[in-house]
């Protein structure tokens, strides 16, 4: 087979370059989870993003409208994540456990600074976008353990969810805040335990 021709051949010259939009949600990705939605001024944002202010309130009306954006995409990242990871297990019981190991996957790196959700959520007051995000997150987190321990046999299987979301919840926070990777792992133990006393006949 020949070679393209060069009126064929792709051009980083006529490649897709990323919109101001784009920009503006790549460095809010970036600062925000670093550093805190609040913290971050939105001229720094601008400035990562090299686009005029302008194009922020075109594109998200106001800075509450970048970080919506900013935790939609955060939820939609972690909802894909999660489901995708869980195709490699094959029963209930083993995607259930499973989600403390992508959990395990992601504290490992070393990009991680806990949870956006609750980061943000720690430097928010009640009401606003933030809870709105947040609680739309939550709400999946709950519903994914809930039909999963139904699916694995959980005599209650809300209660077995509650359960579960709070040691989800306290393996993330010790990842961040004591350093300590095996967090998840610990949690996952403890996941077990409680799954098998939930499905006990």
């Amino acid at each position: 087979m020949s070679a393209a021709s060069p009126a064929t051949a792709a051009s980083p010259a006529t490649a897709r370059k990323p919109s101001a939009r784009d920009r503006l949600l790549a460095a809010a990705d970036e600062l925000f989870y670093a550093e805190g939605v609040h913290t971050v001024g939105i001229d720094r944002v601008i400035e990562r993003a090299g686009v005029a202010k302008a194009s922020l309130y075109s594109s998200f009306g106001s800075k509450d409208g970048l970080i919506r954006a900013y935790l939609e995409g955060q939820h939609r990242r972690r909802r894909e994540r999660i489901l995708t990871a869980l195709e490699r297990y094959d029963s209930p019981r083993d995607k259930l456990l499973g989600i403390f190991d992508v959990l395990a996957e992601t504290a490992s790196r070393s990009s991680f600074r806990g949870c956006a959700f609750y980061n943000a959520s720690a430097e928010s007051p009640r009401g606003g976008v933030v809870e709105e995000v947040c609680d739309t997150n939550r709400a999946w987190t709950r519903r994914l353990f809930t039909d999963l321990a139904r699916d694995a046999g959980a005599a209650d299987p809300e209660a077995l969810a509650a359960q579960l979301v709070l040691l989800y919840d306290g393996s993330t926070v010790g990842a961040r805040m004591d350093r300590d990777v095996s967090a998840p792992t610990t949690a996952r133990a403890v996941a077990t335990a409680l799954l098998e006393a939930a499905t006990a006949r």
